[in-house]
C-alpha cells in the first residue's frame, strides 16, 4: 500500500512538472508553443489513465492551480479547458471505452464550458466576444466600401449585401460553433492518444470510415427539419429563424459525410485503390448537394447491402 501512495505520488509530481513546462512553453515560446499547445493536456490523460479517479482529481486541481500561477487570467481559462479534457482521455482509457465516446464526451465537455465561460464574459466582464467580430467586420467591410466608392467601382446595393452577409453570418455562428469544436476536440484526440499508445498505453480505435453509418433517426429529423422550414416561415433573426438553420447546416454536414463514407464503401466493395477514394472525396466536396442526396439514400434504402449482394465475388 505504501509502494502504491508512494508510486502516484512519485509520478504525480512528474506529470505536474512535465504539464507545467509544456503550458509555460505554449503560452511564452513562438512558434513551438503553437506545437506544444496540443500536448499540454498529456499528462494529465497520462495520469488518469494509470491510477484511480480519485487521485487523477488532486492532480487536476494542482494542474488548475498552476495554470493561473503560470499565465494568469488566461492560463487559468486555459487551464479549465485543457485539464479536464486530459482527465476524460485517461479515464476515458482506464474504463475501455471507445475512441467514439472519448469524442463525443470531449466534444459535449468543450462546448459546455465554452459556452458557460462566454455567458460569465458577458455577465462579469460585460464583453461579447461574438458581437466584437462582427463589429469588427463590419468595420472591415465599411472600410473596403468607402476604398471602392473613391475608385467609382462601388455597387449600388453593396451596403444591403454587407447587412445580408453578416445577419447570415450572425445567423449561422451556433453551426460553425460546433464544428469548430468538434474539429479542436478531434485534433487533440489524435495528437494525445498516438502519444499515449507509444507511451505503451492501451488506445482503442475508430471503425474505419468506410463503415461510418449515420443512425437513421437523423434522416427523419432533416425530412421534419426541411419540411418544416418549407411550410412554415420565420422571421429573420428569430428564435426559429435562428434554430432551423442551424439545424439543416448541422444535419447536412452529417449527411455529407454519410455520402462520403458510402463512396469509400463502394470502392472498397470493387476493389479500386485507397487514393482513388481519396481523390473522390476531395471531388466531393464542390458536389455536396449531391452528395448529401447519396447520404440520404444510403439511410432509407440501405444501400450497402445492395451493392455488398451486386459486387458480392
Amino acid at each position: 500500500m505504501l509502494k502504491n501512495q508512494t508510486s502516484y505520488l512519485t509520478f504525480g509530481a512528474m506529470m505536474i512538472a512535465l504539464f507545467s513546462i509544456l503550458l509555460a512553453i505554449s503560452m511564452y515560446v513562438p512558434f513551438v508553443g503553437f506545437l506544444t499547445l496540443f500536448i499540454v493536456p498529456l499528462p494529465i490523460a497520462w495520469y488518469s489513465a494509470k491510477f484511480e479517479r480519485k487521485y487523477a482529481m488532486f492532480i487536476i486541481l494542482f494542474a488548475i492551480v498552476i495554470s493561473f500561477i503560470i499565465g494568469g487570467l488566461f492560463g487559468f481559462i486555459f487551464g479549465l479547458l485543457i485539464v479536464p479534457l486530459g482527465f476524460i482521455i485517461g479515464n476515458s482509457l482506464q474504463n475501455k471505452k471507445s475512441k467514439l465516446y472519448i469524442l463525443m464526451s470531449s466534444v459535449t465537455f468543450l462546448l459546455l464550458m465554452i459556452s458557460v465561460l462566454y455567458i460569465l464574459s458577458i455577465l462579469l466582464l460585460n464583453i461579447n466576444i461574438v458581437e466584437q467580430l462582427l463589429n469588427a467586420a463590419e468595420v472591415s467591410n465599411e472600410q473596403v466600401g468607402n476604398i471602392i466608392s473613391s475608385m467609382g467601382q462601388l455597387p449600388k446595393d453593396y451596403d444591403e449585401q454587407v447587412t445580408q452577409a453578416l445577419l447570415i453570418a450572425k445567423m449561422i455562428m451556433p453551426s460553425y460553433f460546433i464544428g469548430g469544436v468538434f474539429i479542436t476536440a478531434f485534433i487533440y484526440l489524435a495528437i494525445n492518444l498516438s502519444l499515449l499508445k507509444r507511451l505503451k498505453l492501451e488506445v482503442p480505435k475508430f471503425s474505419k470510415f468506410k463503415d461510418f453509418r449515420l443512425p437513421k433517426a437523423v434522416l427523419w429529423y432533416y425530412l421534419i427539419v426541411s419540411l418544416f422550414s418549407l411550410f412554415v416561415s420565420f422571421e429573420v433573426g428569430s428564435f426559429g429563424y435562428l434554430a432551423s438553420i442551424n439545424a439543416l447546416l448541422i444535419l447536412r454536414a452529417l449527411l455529407f459525410l454519410q455520402g462520403v463514407s458510402l463512396i469509400h464503401y463502394y470502392f472498397h466493395v470493387l476493389g479500386y485503390p485507397k487514393w482513388l477514394a481519396v481523390i473522390v472525396t476531395f471531388l466531393a466536396v464542390p458536389l455536396y448537394t449531391f452528395t448529401i442526396i447519396v447520404g440520404v439514400f444510403d439511410l432509407g434504402f440501405n444501400l450497402r447491402s445492395y451493392l455488398k449482394g451486386r459486387y458480392k465475388k
